[in-house]
Formats: C-alpha cells, sequence, structure tokens
C-alpha cells in the first residue's frame, strides 16, 4: 500500500490569492541556507490501508510538510519580527528521519506486526525533499488465549465481571498493544468508580509469548497488590470542608463557618454564599464508596453555576487509623460578584448607517445561592444616509429593548420539592420579564411586553429540554394617521391590523434539542431543535365561558383586548459530516409555519410572531427582512414611483416582507487555512443558501407570496458565498460575504440574477439603472457583506 501527503493545495479565496503572490512570499524554498531542503512530501509504502494514515502521524511534526498558507504567513510577518505567526518552514533533518522511522516501526510492531521494519529514503530536487519510507510488516500475530493472574479476589471478581464489557483484547483478534493500553485504562477506571481510592494503572502489567508459532501470541494480564498488603484497600467518603476565598483568591478576614450536618464544613471568606449553593453539588456523601466519577461530576456542575472563577477537583486526606476512610477538601475562588459589560457595533446597510449599542449588568449571586440576575439593554438605530445628518429627524428607525432575567440553578416548581438534577448538567429555572419599544419614522410605533418562566434540564448529555408553562405577552401599536389612510386606500388591511392593534396572549412554549454539546467538535452527528410555541387556548376558554364582548372584528375580548390564539411550530435539523481533520460539510433544513385559529386568522395575529429571513444566519446575501414572501416584488406591489407610493413604501420598509410559513436550507463547508494568524486559527467556509418565507393564504395584490406546493421552486431565493473566521477558542469572529445567485422578485430566467448580470457585479448597468429607477433610488447589491462572532449555525 503507498500513502502520500501532498502540498496544500491553493484555496480559492481572495486571501490565499493575495498572499500567494505578494512580493515576499512568492516561493516556497526561498531564504533557505545554501544546503538546506524544503519537505514538501512524504510517501509510506508496504503499510497495510487501515493504518496508513495513523502511520503518518507518526512523522515528525519538524518534518511535516508545511500547509502553503501557514507558511506564507510566517514568510510575511517573521521579518518583523512576529515569528509567531503562521508556520516556520519544515527544513530537513536526516536526524528527525531517522527518529520517525523508529516511530513507525514502532507503530507497527505495536499493531501486531511484531517483526516489521521500516527503512528510510530522501530525494531533493530543486531544495524541495520526498521523504520515503518502506515498511515490510511481515506476520501479523493473533491472540491465541488470555489468562489472569489477579491474587486479590474483589478485584479478580471485579475485573471477571465486567471484563466482557470493555475489552477490546480477544481470542483470535490482532495483537494490538494499543488496545491494551486501552483495558488498563478502562479497568482502572472500574477500580476508581468502586472505592479504590489507591490503585495505580502500574499495577496491571501483560506479559505474552510469541515463541509458541512465529504469528501467535499467548497473553497473561497480572495486577499486583500494593507491597506489603494483601489486598487493595477499598475507601469511603467521611467528612467534606468546602472553603471559598474572597475574588482575589485569598483567605484572610473572618470568615463565615458553618458546620452544616455531620459531613459538610462550610467556610466562607467572601462571606457571599449559603452552604447549600455548594453543598447541593456535591455528588459524594458521607460513608459512599469513594467514586471518581462522582469527583468530576462535582468540579463540573459547580464550575457550571458559572459564579465560580476557579474550582479545582476535589483533594483527599486518608485518616490515620485504619478505618479506610477520606476526608475531602474543596476549594473553591469566586467570579467577581458584580460585571458590566458594554458592546457596540456600526451597521451600514444599502446607503443606511446606524449603530447597536448594549449594556448588561450581571450580579452573579443574588440572595447568596448562586442565583445570577442579568439586566440587558439594547438600543438600535438606523439613519437615513442622504441626509448627512444623526439627528433625530434622520432616523428611520430605532429599537429599544430592556430585559431582566433572574436565573436560579435548579428547577423551582410551587407546592413541590424537586431533587437536584445535576447528572448530565445543571438545571434551570429562568424568571424572564422584557419591554421592547420599535419605531418606525412615519408609520408606527409599537411597545411589547413579555413575562416568562422557562425550565431547562439534560434528559443526558445529548438531549436538552427547554419548557415555558406560562409566557404572558402584551403588544401595542400606534400608526402614524397619515400612514393609516395610504394603507387603506392600497386596501392594506393586514398591515394596518398587524402593526396597529393593541392584542395579548398567555401561551406556553416547548423546545426539545438533541447533541448542542457536539456543535464543536468536527465528529458525524445530527443537532435536532425542535420548538412549539402554542397560545391562547386558555384564554378563549375563559372567554366562551364568560360569554365576553368581540371587538369591530368579531374577536373575542378579555379585559377589553382582543386575544391571539395560535400555534407556531419550528424545526432546526442539520447533519455533521467530519472531512478528515478540521474540515467538516454541515447541510442544515430550519421549517417553521404559524398557524392562527379560533380568535386569531393571518390578518389579526401578533405581529412579532411572523417569520422573516435575511441576514447573517440564513440567507446571508440579503438583509434582514428583505427577502419574499414568495415573488413579492416591491416595485409592483407599489406601482410606479409617485410621491404617495414612494412615502408608503418608504414607511413599510423593513416592516412589509414576512411570512407565516418559513423554509431555509443551507450547505457549508469548512476547513482550516492557517493554526497562527494573530494567535487565531484561521478558517474558510463556502457556504450556499436557499429559501424564502410565505403567507399562509393568498394576499391583495401580492403575486405569488401564498405558500402552495407549485410555487415553492419558483419562488425559491439563492445565494452562494464564502467566508473567514477566526478561532480564538474561547469565541469565533466570522466574516462573510454572499452574493445573490436567484432573486424570486425577478421572473423567469431573469431571477438568475449572477448569471444573467454578472458584468454588472462590481458596476453600474442597465439591470441596476432599471431597479433604481422602479424602486425610488434604492440601489441594488449583488453582494452582502456580514460580520458577527459565533458560527452562523
Amino acid at each position: 500500500m503507498k500513502a502520500y501527503i501532498k502540498p496544500v493545495g491553493y484555496r480559492l479565496t481572495i486571501l490565499s490569492i493575495l498572499l500567494l503572490f505578494i512580493g515576499s512570499g512568492c516561493s516556497l524554498t526561498r531564504r533557505l541556507q545554501g544546503n538546506e531542503s524544503l519537505v514538501r512530501k512524504i510517501n509510506i509504502k508496504g503499510v497495510d490501508k487501515e493504518f496508513t494514515d495513523a502511520a503518518l502521524l507518526y512523522v515528525d511534526k519538524g518534518q511535516q510538510p508545511n500547509n502553503v498558507i501557514n507558511l506564507q504567513f510566517y514568510y510575511l510577518f517573521s521579518k518583523n519580527g512576529k515569528r509567531d505567526i503562521g508556520e516556520p518552514p519544515a527544513i530537513l533533518d536526516s536526524g528527525l528521519v531517522e527518529f520517525s522511522r523508529v516511530q513507525i516501526e514502532r507503530f507497527l510492531q505495536n499493531k501486531g506486526y511484531l517483526k516489521a521494519k521500516v527503512t528510510d529514503s530522501i530525494e531533493i530536487k530543486k531544495k524541495k525533499a520526498t521523504l520515503n519510507f518502506t515498511a515490510v510488516e511481515g506476520p501479523m500475530f493473533r491472540i491465541r488465549k488470555i489468562q489472569d493472574s489477579i491474587a486479590d479476589k474483589t478485584v479478580r471478581n471485579l475485573y471477571r465481571v465486567n471484563r466482557p464489557r470493555f475489552s477490546h483484547v480477544q481470542p483470535g483478534g490482532r495483537f494490538d498493544m494499543d488496545s491494551l493500553a486501552y483495558d488498563r485504562d478502562e479497568f482502572y477506571l472500574i477500580m476508581k468508580r468502586n472505592g479504590f481510592y489507591d490503585f495505580y494503572r502500574q499495577y496491571v502489567n501483560y506479559q505474552y509469548d510469541s515463541t509458541f508459532r512465529s504469528s501467535v501470541v499467548d497473553l497473561k494480564m497480572i495486577i499486583d497488590n500494593p507491597v506489603g498488603r494483601p489486598f487493595h484497600p477499598v475507601y469511603r467518603i467521611n467528612n467534606t470542608l468546602i472553603t471559598i476565598s474572597k475574588s482575589n483568591g485569598r483567605n484572610e478576614g473572618k470568615a463565615d463557618t458553618i458546620q452544616v450536618d455531620t459531613q459538610f464544613r462550610f467556610v466562607d471568606y467572601s462571606g457571599r454564599f449559603k452552604p447549600h449553593s455548594v453543598t447541593n453539588y456535591v455528588f459524594q456523601k458521607k460513608s459512599d464508596f469513594y467514586d471518581v466519577d462522582k469527583q468530576t461530576l462535582t468540579t463540573s456542575r459547580l464550575s457550571e453555576l458559572n459564579v465560580f472563577r476557579n474550582v479545582p477537583n476535589p483533594t483527599y486526606i486518608k485518616l490515620p487509623d485504619s478505618t479506610n476512610r477520606l476526608d475531602t477538601r474543596i476549594d473553591i475562588t469566586p467570579l467577581k460578584h458584580f460585571s458590566d459589560r458594554v458592546e457596540g457595533e456600526f451597521l451600514f446597510a444599502g446607503g443606511k448607517f446606524g449603530y447597536n449599542l448594549g449594556n448588561t449588568f450581571t450580579d452573579r449571586n443574588l440572595f447568596r445561592n448562586a442565583a445570577i440576575l442579568q439586566i440587558k439593554t439594547n438600543w438600535s438605530v438606523l439613519f437615513d444616509n442622504n441626509n448627512n445628518s444623526i439627528s433625530k429627524a434622520a432616523i428611520l428607525n430605532q429599537d429599544l429593548r430592556i430585559g431582566a432575567n433572574l436565573v436560579y440553578p435548579r428547577l423551582i416548581v410551587p407546592f413541590v420539592t424537586l431533587p437536584i438534577f445535576g447528572k448530565y448538567a445543571v438545571p434551570h429555572t429562568t424568571f424572564s420579564s422584557n419591554y421592547q419599544l420599535f419605531y418606525q419614522k412615519g408609520l408606527v410605533s409599537r411597545e411589547s411586553f413579555t413575562n416568562s418562566i422557562t425550565y431547562d434540564f439534560f434528559e443526558t448529555s445529548h438531549k436538552l429540554h427547554t419548557f415555558t408553562p406560562i409566557s404572558f405577552e402584551f403588544s401595542k401599536g400606534t400608526i402614524d394617521p397619515v400612514a393609516q389612510v395610504e394603507l387603506l386606500k392600497k386596501d392594506l388591511f393586514a398591515y394596518s391590523y398587524l402593526i396597529g392593534r393593541t392584542i395579548f396572549t398567555i401561551g406556553s412554549q416547548y423546545s426539545y434539542q438533541l447533541n448542542t454539546d457536539r456543535l464543536n467538535s468536527y465528529g458525524n452527528f445530527t443537532y435536532f431543535r425542535g420548538s412549539i410555541d402554542a397560545g391562547g387556548n386558555t384564554l378563549d376558554l375563559l372567554s366562551n365561558a364568560f360569554n365576553t364582548k368581540r371587538d369591530a372584528a368579531g374577536k373575542r375580548t378579555i379585559f377589553g383586548y382582543p386575544f391571539a390564539q395560535y400555534t407556531k411550530l419550528e424545526v432546526d435539523l442539520r447533519i455533521y459530516k467530519s472531512l478528515g481533520g478540521e474540515r467538516q460539510f454541515i447541510f442544515r433544513l430550519n421549517p417553521g409555519i404559524g398557524l392562527p385559529y379560533g380568535n386569531c386568522d393571518d390578518q389579526h395575529w401578533i405581529f412579532e410572531k411572523e417569520f422573516y429571513t435575511g441576514g447573517a444566519n440564513d440567507m446571508r446575501a440579503w438583509l434582514p427582512r428583505t427577502l419574499g414572501p414568495g415573488k413579492f416584488n416591491r416595485a409592483e406591489f407599489y406601482g410606479p414611483p409617485t410621491p404617495g407610493n414612494d412615502s408608503l413604501r418608504t414607511r413599510l420598509k423593513y416592516l412589509d416582507q414576512f411570512g407565516e410559513v418559513k423554509i431555509i436550507a443551507n450547505a457549508e463547508y469548512r476547513y482550516k487555512l492557517a493554526d497562527n494568524f494573530f494567535g487565531a486559527k484561521l478558517k474558510g467556509a463556502f457556504f450556499i443558501d436557499a429559501g424564502n418565507v410565505w403567507r399562509l393564504h393568498p394576499q391583495p395584490n401580492e403575486k405569488d407570496a401564498e405558500f402552495r406546493l407549485n410555487n415553492i421552486l419558483p419562488s425559491t431565493a439563492i445565494d452562494i458565498g464564502t467566508g473567514f473566521r477566526f478561532d480564538l477558542a474561547f469565541f469565533v469572529f466570522r466574516l462573510d460575504a454572499a452574493l445573490k445567485f436567484r432573486d424570486p422578485q425577478f421572473s423567469g430566467s431573469n431571477s438568475w440574477v449572477l448569471v444573467k448580470n454578472f458584468s454588472e457585479l462590481f458596476k453600474s448597468g442597465a439591470f441596476k439603472a432599471n431597479y433604481k429607477a422602479t424602486n425610488s433610488g434604492d440601489s441594488y447589491n449583488f453582494m452582502q457583506l456580514n460580520f458577527g462572532v459565533g458560527m452562523p449555525f
């Protein structure tokens, strides 16, 4: 068999093209000294196909061919003294080649080819070196029989009972040293889970005899007793001391000292915590056998409370008597009690500009029981760039949000005492209250209040449930009188009712997520999130029972206000496929539907419950709220530009493109470009997005805006693009450039805008001029740049 590493191909991205042609990076072999060569290829021959990829990893890292982009970064920046950027050249070193040969040979021997031999050779051409490793594997040795020799009867019984469940070593199987190491580690953990605190891996040894036949091994597993003792002792938990320092890590001043019960002694130098906020998540109780899993569980759950900065593993002290008991000590450093974070960004889109300011205040230990209070404010404003002003008169729209969340690290249910669920994660109860004020110039001012109680808990490490049993929502809209007249003249009753009415509802939400914990991994898995939002049913029963009054539209009211009755469903399904290394392909399908019924219809339900699309996380070539519904065309809908039409068109911009049905599909290929780009991993992506929103029923004057099976494909938008991700480990910056490929607002072949009008991608022409004339001066942009924090999905 033969395996090889080729030089990394040139990625078709703007950054890679620029770097490959700048003056300081045109040659892979420049700056090499007289007799130096650059390693550019590795060939491995004679290795079984099953092990070829693994064998390549045993070549010393310094002799692995460079990633082209990493090398160019190094050459570009190292001249300025920044040698920690990129990847230094892999200079041929004969000593490291010999070391690699020995490592490959040992690897094959460990895989059962006990007589394997590996030779090496080097080919150099034009200062580029190719390393050749040739293996003669010989026979593969298999296991003939397996025995054990365990002096401690308790340990022997534990091993024999559990061995069928964990062992990778079986008679007739390949003699594999990695499998032996795996078995040793697995049984070590079994011992640690069953009270054997003093047990070490070194007690487990293997003897093998390969002289019986040329390709057969007899194996014996031996577990020794501790020196000077006839057995392995089993330990139980005794007392537990919990010490909380101040946020600076110091234990100074007077401490709150409490003897909680016969097990826990609580010493708090910070004076901020009640004992149960910590003891609830100590899973090793007095008289229990020592269990390494419960030790890890304790550390993990205390860390997940998000109120402690440092939670090391508990330490244990053996009692000096012969009772085999362990005293436990847990030392914790809390985070600062209060924090305040200010965030901001500048917005520029379609000739408009604005800003988004946010502030988050956090109290990390409200009521001294690890409850977290967060008060968030966010204010975004969009100005008309044509006015060259940031005065109040130039504001197109603004959005003010104020919210408070109180999060308890447990499930709080009235009249019921629930146990502490923490095997898979810390459960939470969240009390939330939010206020939003949205203003659209010359159209509407809308206020909404939302109050809810939400529970979240993990059924397993991969299954998350989120349940909101009660959510109270109240919305009130005030339409500009002039705009109201224009809306009614155009028979736009839906917009008038949706954005101008006062309405409320009481509802419930539930969502289920699968594999949320795997989203940052590179394995093969499927992520699923399904949610249901239902409201108004209880209010409908009450209104019917008490025969409450109806409003002018014939809708039932409670306390004089109409209420919404609906069900909203949404699914987010993603398939993650690993392509080796840090390469990954993701396919995503995100459908949703809102079904108003009973006391509600699609003309009268809650405006905030509608679906929108466009933006950095779905259809990336469109701005938010600027796609659909269906084949909706704003120029055709409002007619030829006139003073009246232009006024209404401007007023409804960013509000008139919504729907009760949504289908979004995304496909994205992600790959690594460079390991070190100013301290971050530089990654790239190619993507394609497709989808739209649709109205549930036909609408007056809106051509092909409703959801029909024969209207799905003709009204589906498509974009393509590429982007960069700057991975700093704790968060990711993202920059994407997306191109409109198919725009359903245009008919027939004209919808394939990128193909039809490619010549106008970066310049003006007949297509853009016509669009500007028929859309009241709005320009058509093929490309949209999106900057964000975190992955798009």
